[in-house]
């Protein structure tokens, strides 16, 4: 079976080991570097943001894939020798008087069997001194794991080769394919062409397929858009700083509706992350970077004289009601889409390989699918969704 992946992100490149392992014969095609998108860009938290405002269907898929990751960990660091620096380091959410998270999150932590302990504000701060004295108190869940968005990305790209996947990068796809409701290929665009721009009426190159597996971020929309399918996966533009500071300074990973702070091991922190609804606008910007800093300084006074080392962003592909779409299109036979998980990623790859593996190889995914199928009434969330515009 022929398979083609649009996307060469952590979704797509892990699905494709997966298939390759079933026996496909799989072709990742990939516009930009392998993995340098949003999968590049984010912080690596195993641990969905407030998941108690999710339908617990989300929550069951996430819990399923993080289950997932200790083994995965363990057969990448086998077949390529890269650690992905997978590590439980615990996440610390402070309270600073706002107490809107507080019931909820414990309320969903028992239903869901997730290990949760409340503190007050003294002994918040004795496990992350750096906190502000202002600290009212906090909820940690030690079991909450982190690891490297790159080094997971250059180990299953390893793996990749090493399975024999065919990857394309720096290939755009002008248009899906499409012919008496079932799926051909693909069709590649010139090095000239925006992707997903049917521009002209001399057929470029062409790879044929009996199956593709749309995993293109926040690109997928322009690719479907002529075959009349509109998911509304939108780019929320997210920026990042990272600190240079002695290990240990910061303990766990630190969410707070203003800000998170990711420690890794050798001491960096990263603290991110900005949610912008402005298209595909580039660069990092002093509006957004100074705000970043001063929640920092606010919540993190103990960081205040921290080196700041660098700064990067990326494009989330934002949905709706911020849940993923996983399955087939209707009116398109073959064609299948994995996209639109929004700040969760990394933490949904594994569960989204095996389940997208499974559905393509005509095999019943362990985990319901349903309620996350790209044929879904899409109930959008103010909340949950991509943010207003902003400027």
């Amino acid at each position: 079976m022929g398979i083609v992946i649009v996307g060469g992100g952590i979704i797509g490149c892990l699905t494709a080991c997966r298939l390759r392992q079933q026996g496909a014969d799989v072709t990742v095609v990939e516009s930009g570097d392998i993995g340098r998108e949003a999968s590049w860009a984010g912080a690596g938290i195993l641990c969905p943001i407030h998941p108690w405002l999710y339908p617990d269907c989300f929550s069951e898929l996430v819990q399923h894939s993080l289950d997932l990751y200790p083994a995965l960990q363990h057969q990448l660091l086998a077949q390529t020798g890269i650690d992905i620096e997978w590590q439980r380091s615990g996440l610390l959410i402070p309270f600073f008087g706002d107490e809107s998270h507080w019931q909820p999150a414990q309320e969903w932590s028992q239903r869901f069997n997730w290990e949760v302990e409340p503190m007050d504000g003294a002994a918040a701060r004795v496990i992350e001194p750096s906190l502000a004295p202002s600290v009212q108190r906090a909820l940690l869940w030690p079991q909450v794991a982190q690891l490297r968005n790159p080094r997971l990305l250059k180990a299953v790209c390893k793996w990749m080769e090493q399975l024999g996947v065919e990857v394309r990068s720096h290939t755009k796809v002008r248009r899906l394919l499409v012919r008496d409701g079932e799926i051909t290929g693909v069709e590649l665009a010139s090095d000239s062409e925006p992707a997903g721009e049917n521009i002209g009426a001399q057929l470029g190159t062409q790879i044929d397929a009996d199956q593709v597996l749309l995993a293109a971020g926040s690109w997928s929309d322009a690719l479907l858009e002529p075959l009349g399918v509109a998911l509304a996966i939108r780019p929320v533009k997210g920026q990042i700083i990272l600190l240079a500071t002695a290990p240990g300074t910061v303990r766990h990973i630190v969410k707070h509706d203003a800000l998170y702070l990711v420690p890794r091991a050798d001491g960096r922190v990263l603290v991110g992350a900005t949610m912008e609804h402005v298209g595909f606008r580039d660069g990092n910007t002093v509006a957004e970077v100074h705000g970043l800093l001063d929640g920092l300084m606010c919540m993190f006074p103990g960081l205040t004289q921290c080196e700041i080392e660098r700064q990067w962003m990326g494009f989330r592909p934002g949905s709706p009601d911020g849940m993923p779409f996983l399955g087939e299109i209707d009116g398109a036979r073959g064609l299948f889409v994995a996209s639109g998980h929004y700040r969760n990623g990394v933490a949904l790859a594994p569960v989204t390989a095996e389940c997208m593996a499974a559905l393509m190889m005509g095999d019943p995914p362990e985990v319901e699918m349903a309620p996350f199928s790209p044929n879904r009434k899409i109930n959008r969330s103010a909340t949950l969704g991509y943010p207003s515009k902003s400027s």
